[in-house]
């Protein structure tokens, strides 16, 4: 598979490698959103964390973007100015394949900017990468998260039981949602607006 790019813009938003000075924009969002991301994800339960950590989690995610080991993006608005969430490819779900993850901060929720983002991160995935298998996985209970892979045409594959662990609370379900390299051409995420670059600036779609 090939590197994914480093930027990835779409008509709304700018998808790119965290960089450290980022932490101040990461730290706004989540603080914004505590109450919308808790019921959901696992990482906001360490929320607040102090400005440092954040910094120092934003060079780890910069290191394994260029170690070719994980790749974790913020998302911006499309002239920069406001971070509103993060997305991400991510090599866990097995050989020739990636997950993408997402949050929307809750200022910026219900405008359809993961589906945008999710979007453009399935093209990317299928058409530079190289990939054979793209995944989705969201709590069956986030109906709002589910219906973004159901846009993008990914199929629903599995529902997990019990595989995420919440603090403080029983472990959630977890919905699998697929999309193979033969599906893709038909699908809304194949014809995505989007302009992806490399860590050179060099545009590669």
């Amino acid at each position: 598979m090939n590197t994914p790019p480093y930027r990835v813009v779409t008509p709304r938003l700018v998808i790119r490698c965290y960089r450290p000075e980022d932490a101040p924009a990461l730290e706004a969002a989540i603080h914004a959103s505590l109450d919308h991301l808790r019921p959901w994800l696992p990482w906001a339960h360490d929320e607040p964390e102090p400005l440092q950590a954040k910094v120092e989690r934003l060079r780890m995610f910069r290191g394994k973007f260029d170690l070719d080991q994980d790749y974790v993006y913020a998302t911006f608005s499309a002239d920069e100015s406001r971070l509103v969430g993060g997305t991400g490819l991510h090599p866990r779900v097995g050989p020739d394949a990636l997950e993408i993850g997402y949050w929307i901060a809750a200022p910026d929720a219900e405008k359809g900017l993961a589906t945008e983002a999710g979007a453009a991160l399935t093209r990317v995935a299928f058409d530079i990468v190289g990939v054979r298998r793209m995944e989705i996985r969201c709590d069956p209970r986030n109906v709002r998260s589910a219906a973004v892979p159901r846009k993008l045409g990914y199929t629903h594959e599995a529902t997990l039981r019990g595989r995420v662990a919440i603090p403080g609370g029983p472990a959630h379900d977890v919905m699998s949602w697929i999309l193979l390299r033969d599906d893709y051409a038909g699908t809304p995420s194949a014809g995505a607006e989007v302009e992806a670059f490399d860590v050179l600036g060099r545009k590669l779609l």
